[in-house]
């Protein structure tokens, strides 16, 4: 974003182009991305247990299976919470980045271009993980009233391919840091021409 435009607002912007230390977006990812993996690997476990039983006998673990849907439930819950925090942080820090803009990444896109497929997918993603998670709500409270269990395949077959679509947008992420700089302390600094040694101590 242009400078005297961040100036308007009246924020003081650290080494990282952000008015905090530590960038947020990045931690809130990594808390979507976890929560929805062990939803969708807990319910995996489950929709399996009746034929892994003995490894969880074997190791001396008292497990029932209605506990592992459990974790998968409320972990998609978390999920879906965490990432209205995770793309409004997102959005936030994208308003702020000044990424490098004669570069392009290793998938031979510009700086605003690799932002706004990352903001646009972020969106989207949201909106994908939300209606997982009522689905999976379905699934619990309506369709598997009377059955053991609680997920359909289907279910679980759209979460790895979500899960999927995580990593491809995860590496747009991750080239706005690694290849363009954006909100990397070290990065900045580099480009402002500071010893890293001395600033860094």
């Amino acid at each position: 974003m242009n400078s005297e435009l961040i100036e308007q607002l009246n924020i003081q912007l650290g080494a990282n182009g952000l008015p905090y230390t530590i960038p947020i977006h990045p931690n809130l990812v990594h808390l979507t991305l976890g929560l929805f993996i062990i939803g969708i690997t807990f319910d995996i476990v489950a929709v399996l247990f009746p034929f892994q039983k003995w490894v969880f006998k074997f190791l001396g673990m008292t497990v029932e299976r209605e506990n592992l849907f459990d974790v998968g439930w409320y972990n998609m819950v978390g999920s879906t919470v965490i990432t209205f925090f995770t793309v409004a942080a997102g959005f936030y820090e994208m308003f702020l980045a000044t990424p490098t803009p004669d570069i392009k990444s290793a998938w031979g896109l510009k700086a605003m271009q690799t932002m706004m497929w990352h903001g646009v997918g972020g969106v989207f993603l949201l909106g994908l993980i939300a209606l997982m998670t009522l689905w999976r709500a379905w699934q619990r409270y309506v369709w598997s009233e009377d059955q053991d269990q609680q997920v359909q395949l289907c279910y679980l077959v759209t979460g790895v391919f979500i899960m999927f679509i995580m990593y491809l947008h995860g590496t747009l992420g991750a080239q706005l840091a690694a290849e363009f700089g954006v909100h990397n302390t070290a990065d900045s600094l580099l480009r402002l021409g500071e010893d890293l040694n001395n600033v860094l101590k």
